[in-house]
């Protein structure tokens, strides 16, 4: 991994492995696209220590900016964060272990691009499993009872492809080889 870049509760880092990728357009799991939202699981190593230490270290300067600003000088003391550990919330996934993870968010959506900062809009360029430079902010959230620290999807730049996520998905041409016939009598 490249070092990471903290800049207050903002951190740029990766790549990472990307699941869950809604990145091209809004995607709701109630089916209310029109209403949903850009988003992105992004899996870090364990063994990435500088990249967890400087998560870490936007998520607290989110908290002291949130806690001044909203929770009358100090965090909540029932407060949800956004880095997890997919080692324990995810146990049924093996893509998760020995991870954690992070899902970000955004109503706005994130600029992608690949190496050469070139924009991505072909969405079979942007799937789960490719991996990923990711910019990503942190903000305090205060929702009656649910208080805590969300992240934020900024920006990608894509670095490299990988198996999709999911399942491997085959071609048309692939899954049908064999049944084209010029005689359409028959179907």
């Amino acid at each position: 991994m490249k070092d990471p870049k903290v800049n207050n509760r903002k951190v740029v880092f990766g790549p990472c492995r990307l699941s869950y990728v809604h990145l091209l357009e809004k995607h709701s799991f109630d089916g209310d696209n029109e209403n949903g939202k850009y988003s992105v699981s992004i899996l870090i190593p364990k063994k990435e220590k500088k990249t967890i230490a400087a998560i870490e270290e936007a998520i607290e300067n989110a908290k002291k900016e949130f806690s001044a600003n909203k929770w009358g000088g100090k965090p909540p003391k029932k407060l949800s964060l956004p880095l997890n550990d997919g080692d324990d919330e995810e146990k049924d996934d093996e893509t998760y272990a020995g991870h954690y993870y992070i899902n970000a968010k955004s109503t706005t959506k994130p600029g992608v691009v690949d190496k050469d900062f070139q924009p991505i809009t072909d969405e079979e360029d942007v799937y789960s499993g490719m991996w990923g430079m990711v910019s990503v902010s942190f903000y305090g959230y205060d929702k009656g009872v649910n208080k805590g620290i969300a992240a934020a999807i900024n920006n990608v730049m894509k670095t490299k492809d990988d198996a999709r996520l999911g399942g491997d998905k085959e071609s048309a041409e692939a899954d049908f080889e064999g049944y084209e016939d010029d005689d359409d009598d028959d179907l």
